[in-house]
């Protein structure tokens, strides 16, 4: 066979369909793949004519198309033959219209709801720390224990972490041991002047 021979292949063949796609493909044309559910009127976010639609399509969003397939493909939505002749025109997709368009006779897949457990906020922390010990090393970490509580406070009402059972200990345990100086300060200041009158 020489270069000049020509094999005729059927239209209807698949070979031929998968020729014509590559050739397609190479000259930069936007094919389909017979047997492919089109959605003529039905995209999901970017209409083929609308601005959105013409931008073009990054790496990330062609990823995202291919995860798409992938699990309609595993949960037997497509066929092989779809399935790649999808995945073949995501790697290749240009826009966001022909990523969109891949995609729209599938259902949408649902993002799982993970609830982010909150953090307890490190002052709630720091405040319950100094409170306790104050017992230790004395009544000098009674005010950074009630500092420490208030900021934590607003915090965790803005943020919505955890910790105001922590923050409203270290508070009482600062407060009560500032009362408690001021009452002991106040019975010999008063114990003393009794004394000397």
């Amino acid at each position: 066979m020489n270069d000049n021979d020509t094999t005729l292949i059927p239209d209807n063949s698949p070979l031929a369909d998968k020729l014509q796609r590559i050739a397609d493909h190479e000259r930069g044309e936007r094919t389909t793949v017979p047997g492919r559910i089109q959605s003529v009127g039905r995209t999901r976010a970017f209409a083929a004519g609308s601005e959105q639609g013409k931008m073009r399509a990054a790496d990330a969003d062609r990823d995202r198309v291919v995860e798409v397939l992938s699990m309609a493909y595993s949960e037997g939505r497509l066929s092989k033959d779809e399935y790649d002749g999808r995945l073949e025109d995501a790697l290749s997709a240009r826009t966001y219209a022909d990523l969109d368009q891949l995609v729209t006779d599938l259902p949408v897949a649902r993002a799982t709801a993970v609830t982010p457990v909150a953090g307890t906020n490190g002052l709630a922390v720091a405040s319950l720390a100094c409170g306790v010990v104050q017992f230790v090393f004395g009544p000098l970490t009674a005010i950074p224990a009630i500092v420490f509580g208030h900021v934590a406070l607003r915090q965790i009402k803005r943020t919505g972490e955890q910790g105001a059972g922590l923050a409203l200990a270290g508070l009482i345990l600062g407060w009560a041991t500032v009362i408690l100086i001021v009452v002991v300060g106040l019975v010999i200041s008063v114990g003393m002047h009794g004394n000397v009158h």
